[in-house]
């Protein structure tokens, strides 16, 4: 029997284990604990590194969030395969949270929300579209969906990616010799680019200080992303006039964080696209049957790439 190991940090297991155990009923599944017989395959989210040593059988390990930074930052052996979820429902979220950042600062809600608490009537004519320009740095599932949604609003819609991609409607730049062009293009950044060793701390005072005057930052991908001290000083100097941050290089963000207290920082506590279990299970089994059949997945993380 094909045995199925659950080890992911921060995870109510019950309803993830019975979900599976519905789906993969030819399948044997457990929640690991160390010292367990060796699996087949595993379903995981940040595994301590004592899991894969023990473990250098496993065929495949499906990671249940979009990113694998974490996961590619353990010693795992080269005949395990790396799964990552396709979308399982966090395409549409990140989409609807995007969209109602950017357009709470094209609209200028957060004006509307402080004048409000002093009992003001005071409306303010919004820019030009033409001049509210959006940047989306990652075309992969979740980028391309985004892109696509931002343009419904008709926004001008720029996109950039590590490689050439072409979207229907999307002004696209690829690689480090056309990031200039992208950000001087761009009035809202929104990052969506995997969390590589080439991408860290690729919004800083010199990536952002090339925006547009006013320019808006969105970040959802990782917070390691971000120069924190960067993007204050471009804040308060009014180079940037807000940014919206659901991640952070520390999560829970610290009490004594100046993001919390900046009044052109909007924080979430990463929730722009969270994992949908069923979705999420359905998917894992579907690519589990596949790889039993000897056939490839989609959604083959490339480890010499980070993604």
């Amino acid at each position: 029997m094909t045995r199925l190991a659950f080890c992911c940090t921060n995870t109510n297991a019950d309803p993830w284990l019975d979900g599976l155990r519905a789906a993969l009923p030819e399948a044997d599944v457990s929640l690991w604990r160390s010292g367990d017989p060796v699996a087949d395959y595993a379903v995981v989210w940040a595994p301590p590194q004592d899991f894969f040593d023990q473990q250098p059988g496993l065929k495949a390990a499906f990671n249940i969030g979009a990113g694998v930074d974490a996961l590619l930052k353990l010693q795992i052996a080269p005949t395990t395969l790396l799964v990552r979820l396709d979308d399982a429902g966090m395409a549409a979220q990140m989409a609807e949270y995007v969209c109602h950042a950017i357009i709470r600062a094209y609209r200028g809600l957060d004006h509307y929300a402080a004048i409000a608490q002093t009992g003001r009537w005071q409306p303010i004519e919004p820019p030009a579209r033409t001049d509210f320009p959006v940047g989306i740095m990652g075309l992969g599932v979740l980028g391309a969906r985004v892109a696509q949604a931002v343009r419904q609003f008709e926004f001008p819609v720029n996109g950039w990616s590590r490689t050439a991609k072409a979207l229907d409607g999307i002004e696209c730049f690829h690689g480090r010799a056309q990031l200039p062009a992208f950000l001087a293009a761009t009035r809202v950044l929104v990052c969506l680019i995997p969390l590589t060793p080439d991408t860290r701390g690729i919004l800083n005072r010199h990536t952002l200080a090339q925006l547009r005057p006013g320019g808006v930052v969105i970040n959802v991908a990782r917070g390691a992303h971000l120069v924190d001290d960067d993007l204050l000083a471009l804040l308060d100097s009014g180079h940037l006039s807000g940014a919206t941050l659901d991640v952070f290089h520390t999560e829970p963000l610290p009490a004594d964080h100046p993001f919390w207290r900046h009044p052109k920082v909007t924080v979430t506590p990463h929730v722009s696209a969270q994992t949908l279990r069923q979705q999420s299970i359905t998917q894992i089994a579907q690519k589990l049957r596949t790889l039993e059949r000897g056939e490839a997945v989609a959604g083959m993380v490339d480890r010499a790439s980070g993604y």
